[in-house]
């Protein structure tokens, strides 16, 4: 499966990567905007992948001993949560640039048969790391009305809340919620049938919510952007990639509260992709990119 990593121009532009300086990539992926910046580093500068999913660990450290990068890279299986404890374990100083890039990976939606996606049927799990306690299995079936349509309306944004809960209460009385198309198929019951064939699936907002809930993922976001703050150096550079207007919203918020002491906004609105860049790769098209330079 060949990656396209999202914005990648401008990530290297406001990330501005220049030879032997050091970087951290928190969501590596499937590795685009890693090797893109170990090229731009190179000799003797070094970067730190993080992700919390051992499978995109292990295929990056294929591709970079192939590219003969290994020795200019540190690969750690982690959530981004813990950036200053990883930091300070692999001993890695005098940071210049941090990237968060909050989209998942190709691989997740087409290849972990974790039911990520509401195209293939596939088991209720959702979790990036297996590790995870929490699965969506769990929530459907486990969780009570009000909890489910909390995470709907808040996570989701979504309008049937309320009706696509009691669909998922009524369900799992005559059986478990078991596989993803079972779950597509009572999200159609809870909404009106003028919403079902909009340009945006009408699965689509329940599976966000329910995987944002999963993995934590907001909150995550909330404890790992102070970290990247503190861990980079005067002059150092924080970009981030979100996806949808959660975490948009808390990572404009968080600029807005760290200027001016400690932050510089780079991005006053946020950096949008390009039409020839969604016509290449569709699922950059609610990519939102702000940077930041450290005072």
């Amino acid at each position: 499966m060949v990656h396209i990593p999202v914005l990648q121009k401008e990530v290297l532009e406001y990330l501005d990567p220049k030879p032997n300086q050091n970087f951290i990539d928190c969501t590596i992926g499937g590795g685009g905007h890693t090797l893109a910046i170990l090229e731009r580093i190179l000799p003797k500068g070094r970067i730190l992948g993080i992700d919390w999913s051992p499978e995109l660990i292990q295929d990056l450290k294929i591709k970079i001993q192939k590219a003969k990068l290994k020795s200019s890279s540190t690969l750690v299986c982690d959530n981004f949560t813990n950036l200053k404890e990883i930091v300070k374990r692999e001993k890695f100083r005098e940071v210049s640039g941090i990237l968060f890039d909050l989209g998942m990976s190709s691989w997740h939606l087409k290849e972990s048969k974790r039911g990520f996606s509401f195209l293939r049927n596939g088991s209720l799990d959702m979790r990036y790391n297996s590790q995870n306690p929490s699965t969506t299995e769990k929530i459907v079936n486990c969780w009570s009305r009000f909890e489910i349509e909390k995470i709907l309306r808040e996570y989701g944004e979504e309008r049937f809340a309320k009706k696509i809960a009691e669909k998922i209460i009524e369900a799992r009385r005559l059986k478990p919620i078991k596989t993803t198309f079972q779950l597509v198929e009572i999200i159609r019951r809870g909404m009106q049938k003028k919403y079902l064939n909009q340009r945006i699936h009408f699965a689509t907002r329940t599976f966000q919510a329910l995987r944002i809930a999963v993995n934590d993922e907001l909150n995550n976001l909330k404890k790992a952007l102070p970290q990247a703050v503190e861990i980079l150096k005067p002059e150092g550079r924080l970009v981030v990639i979100s996806f949808h207007s959660l975490e948009d919203r808390i990572i404009k918020n968080f600029y807005r509260d760290s200027t001016p002491e400690k932050l510089e906004i780079l991005t006053k609105k946020p950096i949008r992709p390009s039409v020839k860049e969604i016509k290449i790769n569709s699922c950059s098209r609610s990519a939102k990119l702000r940077a930041a330079i450290k005072l």
